[in-house]
């Protein structure tokens, strides 16, 4: 099978909720994403094959197939297709999956993946609210649901409580894991770590979410999510605004455009989970990918778990025994922000870029996903 490269990869900063992003459309924000990649690898923009973007709230401004209209916002040729993804939280690392198995097959030579969400504009769960408004109600109080799954409350908060109770998860252990969260973001920022990945986009040069002034104390005196609960906000991903763009390129596209790989996609996998705990799925799909890839979790230099809310990670780190120093080193989602649709493509852009800086050669992403889903990818430095 053919082998599938990533070329490039940028990511606006992350902006916070009602933040210097909030009133960019989505569409214009993928587009300054899809523009700058194509300056900084200099292809021919008519030469993609077709662009895969993530977007889980596909209504309102990002509805209309955010993919396509991305492209023709940032002035790129018309007869270049375009799809959007929604596998929820994890919608732009499976861009990322269908851009290099299109490349593998032998469909395509070049693909753009990426993502973009704007939660200021279209918070999360808006199709829900709208569902319930029209009486068309949620995704999960249908009678097949019902007779399947029981009443029971469907949410990734209440995932999110009962992984950190199973897997004996305290609040204090999230606070510390969301502090270093901060710490390791704040120290990235200043070293200087995220300048070949980061395009400044309408006026934000660096990510809003880190927080250099919190502290374990200020972390204590916040209200649980729930009555009972050890979850807060301190422990739980930003709502953010984002972009991120990869171009996936086949071998002979390499030699014939004269470009320079950052990395190939080694493997890939992606994995249904319990959709009641809803936030454990990175735990199979780690197993799933290692065992594919005939690799065990020591040979991974970095890795890129999503922060969708700190016990999710360390539940996951429990079961793969992972290296804390070299998961998240340069911050996560608690910190850096989680714009749904455009987190996966973000994560891999980190990895990518980070893996070349450090020279790694092995790179693990997995994020856990809405319904109980979780794509996993090893990416190898080349």
């Amino acid at each position: 099978m053919a082998e599938a490269f990533i070329v490039d990869a940028v990511r606006t900063p992350v902006g916070r909720r009602k933040g210097a992003l909030s009133q960019v459309h989505p569409a214009d924000l993928g587009a300054h994403v899809l523009r700058s990649l194509v300056t900084r690898t200099g292809i021919d923009p008519g030469a993609v094959d077709d662009v895969y973007f993530g977007c889980v709230s596909q209504m309102g401004a990002q509805t209309g197939n955010i993919a396509r209209t991305s492209w023709l916002a940032a002035g790129l040729p018309q007869h270049v297709p375009g799809t959007t993804i929604d596998r929820q939280c994890g919608s732009s690392q499976q861009a990322v999956h269908f851009a290099a198995q299109a490349v593998m097959s032998g469909t395509a030579d070049l693909v753009v993946a990426g993502g973009v969400e704007v939660m200021s504009l279209v918070p999360i769960a808006s199709p829900a609210v709208v569902g319930e408004r029209e009486g068309m109600g949620t995704p999960y109080d249908g009678e097949g649901w019902r007779t399947h799954f029981g009443e029971e409350e469907v949410s990734q908060f209440r995932g999110a409580e009962l992984i950190a109770r199973m897997w004996k998860v305290s609040r204090e252990d999230m606070e510390r894991f969301a502090m270093n969260s901060h710490r390791r973001a704040v120290t990235a920022w200043a070293d200087g770590v995220f300048a070949d990945e980061v395009v400044p986009a309408f006026g934000l040069e660096a990510d809003e979410g880190p927080r250099a002034d919190t502290t374990l104390e200020k972390m204590a005196g916040l209200r649980t999510l729930s009555e009972g609960g050890r979850l807060t906000a301190a422990v739980s991903s930003q709502i953010s605004d984002g972009a991120a763009a990869l171009l996936i390129a086949s071998q002979d596209a390499v030699r014939r455009h004269g470009l320079t790989p950052l990395a190939r996609v080694h493997s890939m996998a992606v994995v249904g989970s319990d959709p009641i705990y809803m936030l454990t799925g990175p735990i199979p799909a780690t197993e799933r990918i290692l065992g594919r890839a005939g690799l065990s979790i020591d040979a991974m230099d970095l890795i890129e778990i999503n922060e969708a809310f700190a016990s999710v990670v360390l539940a996951w780190q429990k079961e793969t025994g992972a290296a804390p120093e070299r998961t998240n080193a340069f911050g996560g989602a608690i910190a850096l922000g989680h714009p749904l649709g455009a987190t996966g493509a973000r994560l891999m852009t980190t990895l990518v870029h980070q893996l070349r800086r450090t020279g790694g050669r092995y790179g693990l992403q997995t994020m856990c996903e809405g319904g109980g889903m979780a794509n996993a990818t090893i990416v190898e430095r080349v």
